[in-house]
């Protein structure tokens, strides 16, 4: 695939000059926002941090102000949780915008579901980057980094968003492996319904709702453990590496079959409608309505409860022995 068809930003466009003497800052510090001001740190760049707790960005070297202090700069990074960055940015960013401010958002969705709506003049980018900010930080470290979405919502006033999103995704290592020029619509669809379907929901689903098959039909806890999640990583790390295809060939056949038989199963006119209703809920607005006022119920507690993680902690602490 050509760097066309991935809309890939090209090498000449990468820079981090649109940054250049201005004044950045990042609100929130948590994994993600922890990761994108160390690596700009890393890169050369000033960074101060806008938090309620300043310990923690204290105690790795940052400058850590009020969030209305740090609202006023060139590039505010919101790395706050979606449900919260509404009324943060009401009452503390907002006011405190400087003139062709340009805000950074590291997900789409407060700009798509409108719970933030800048002014004309301010520019809105974000940075997207797809992998975890652990992950985020330890490539970086190693010398490569995690691609990203870019996109441009609303240009400011001096139109230099765009540059100063280039130099954004630059700091914090994305340009190493590739930056994706995208949309905050695509970015936020898309983002929400892979984490619904299959990343976290639909996988954590398979594996609760398999392991109790197993111990309900009279298996020990532990084997179904082994087999219904702890293997889990095995073939999520061929996949990653090689793709689905290589993955079936570096299998059994047993279990190659096997899975045909079972996809024969499972892919029926009930999981793609249920996958279209959870694709429609996040088109629609109705998840991030539902995030926002807080009426989806965390199940948390009631996953570490579970026997499957009771079960889980033993045969995980043998597997550590084993690497030690």
């Amino acid at each position: 695939m050509s760097a066309e068809e991935l809309n890939l930003l090209p090498k000449e466009a990468i820079s981090l000059a649109g940054l250049k003497n201005k004044r950045i800052s990042l609100i929130g510090y948590g994994n993600q926002g922890k990761a994108h001001a160390k690596n700009l740190r890393d890169s050369g760049l000033y960074i101060i941090i806008g938090t309620r707790n300043p310990q923690c960005a204290q105690c790795d070297g940052f400058q850590a102000v009020s969030i209305a202090e740090a609202s006023d700069a060139d590039l505010i990074i919101i790395a706050l949780p979606d449900d919260v960055q509404g009324n943060v940015f009401t009452k503390l960013i907002e006011p405190n915008l400087r003139d062709g401010a340009t805000l950074g958002f590291i997900h789409g969705f407060s700009i798509l579901y409108k719970t933030i709506e800048p002014k004309e003049g301010i520019g809105v980018v974000m940075v997207a980057p797809k992998g975890p900010g652990v992950t985020v930080r330890d490539r970086f470290k190693a010398g490569t980094g995690v691609p990203a979405l870019l996109a441009v919502h609303q240009e400011n006033k001096s139109t230099t968003a765009r540059d100063i999103a280039i130099a954004w995704a630059t700091g914090i290592g994305s340009a190493r492996t590739g930056i994706l020029e995208s949309t905050f619509q695509h970015e936020t669809e898309t983002d929400l319904f892979g984490e619904q379907a299959i990343i976290v929901g639909g996988l954590t689903t398979l594996i609760k709702a398999s392991f109790e098959t197993l111990v309900s039909a009279g298996y020990p806890p532990s084997l179904a453990y082994i087999e219904c999640c702890h293997e889990v990583k095995q073939v999520a790390d061929i996949i990653f590496e090689k793709g689905i295809a290589e993955m079936m060939a570096d299998i059994s056949n047993t279990a190659e079959i096997g899975a045909y038989e079972a996809m024969d199963i499972l892919d029926d006119s009930q999981l793609r409608s249920k996958l279209q209703t959870l694709l429609s809920n996040v088109q629609n607005g109705t998840f991030a309505k539902r995030l926002v006022t807080q009426q989806i119920k965390s199940k948390r507690k009631e996953l570490a409860n579970h026997e499957i993680e009771r079960i889980g902690k033993k045969i995980r602490s043998l597997m550590l022995q084993d690497d030690e």
